[in-house]
């Protein structure tokens, strides 16, 4: 397989840091695409991490360290999403000073996703689906009204099957369910909780996504009760831009190296054996690569928590790689974890990774 020509990866994922200032409407710029998928992440006070895309509606949010539904909340959420980042939607009343995405003096964390910045309407499944699709990036968002009470095909738009695939039922008090294909379609996990692996037919019908759909079954975070709404993230591997794997622990400082192919932006882990937080880090905050000598800065997107302090760096980003530097449960003892990743730089390519 060539490797993607993607030559620029921040040209599709990109993280942006900024510093909230408590005024309403404010401007994000420095993504360097309009994003149709919004992740952010107050890093300084307990608030819900906040996901936003342009399918559903830029006002629009859900919270991955929740099981709620989806509210369109004045608290923090997008009036558009620009050319080059987002505006955030004025609030009225006590809700003028936007709380969890501006506070004043907060330090926030936004992860950008692009897809096609249109939608479309897709019948490849079962039920008709709304889709933004980044076919170069493997990357696809997906919208539908469940009308099957025991499950149905989706489609998705990728040309090719998806190795991840995040679901959130919009309507109700519903866990996020997360499809990666290292752990196969008969078992799923919990993006809002902690638990490892979970076995049951109800959530794909034990149907891995082809190159056209994904299978949901009986389960209601995954189909949905009658007319309701669903939201699917989906992740194709593109050799060079992301990578979709797993790995055994070691349970060693000197920890486990993941070959992805390029040097890593983003990373998320979950230990699929025990009831462990899912860590996530990222390229633009220190906590990797000994860049903080008090500890790493990882943040957990089933939890309110701010950026968590311990004492070494959990990883390093290489060239080529991840190295896990911790003997961690959640991050390598002798167990099973899943992970997945997005190039800052590929490692080949007019603009190769350098060595670290």
């Amino acid at each position: 397989m060539a490797y993607t020509t993607i030559k620029k990866p921040s040209d599709y994922f990109n993280t942006v840091l900024y510093t909230g200032d408590g005024t309403s409407p404010r401007s994000i710029t420095g993504v360097g695409f309009q994003p149709d998928f919004l992740w952010i992440k107050d890093r300084s006070t307990a608030y819900e991490h906040r996901l936003m895309d342009a399918v559903r509606g830029s006002n629009k949010v859900l919270h991955s360290s929740a099981t709620t539904a989806e509210s369109s909340e004045e608290y923090y959420t997008v009036s558009s999403f620009d050319s080059d980042g987002w505006t955030g939607r004025s609030g009225t009343g006590t809700n003028q000073v936007i709380t969890g995405g501006n506070d004043n003096g907060d330090n926030f964390v936004a992860w950008n996703w692009l897809a096609s910045n249109t939608t479309a309407s897709n019948t490849d499944g079962d039920e008709t689906s709304t889709i933004s699709v980044n076919t170069t990036s493997g990357f696809s968002i997906v919208s539908w009204t469940s009308s099957d009470t025991t499950g149905a095909t989706i489609g998705h738009g990728l040309g090719v099957a998806p190795k991840v695939v995040i679901f959130k039922n919009r309507s109700g008090i519903h866990d996020w369910v997360v499809y990666h294909s290292s752990i196969g379609a008969t078992k799923a996990l919990y993006l809002s909780g902690s638990s490892g692996s979970v076995t049951s037919t109800g959530f794909f019908q034990d149907t891995a996504p082809t190159n056209t759909t994904f299978r949901v079954g009986s389960n209601n975070n995954t189909r949905g009760a009658l007319n309701d709404n669903m939201i699917a993230y989906c992740f194709a591997e593109v050799k060079g831009f992301s990578k979709f794997g797993s790995y055994i622990g070691n349970g060693s400082a000197d920890g486990t190296f993941i070959y992805t192919g390029f040097k890593p932006a983003f990373a998320i882990f979950k230990n699929i054996d025990a009831a462990e937080a899912w860590n996530l880090f990222d390229n633009k905050r220190i906590g990797h690569n000994g860049s903080s000598t008090s500890g790493n800065f990882h943040l957990n997107p089933n939890s309110t928590a701010v950026e968590n302090v311990n004492t070494g760096d959990y990883i390093d980003f290489l060239s080529n790689g991840i190295k896990i530097r911790t003997a961690t449960n959640s991050m390598n003892v002798a167990q099973n974890y899943i992970y997945m990743a997005f190039a800052e730089e590929p490692l080949v390519g007019d603009n190769p990774a350098t060595a670290r």
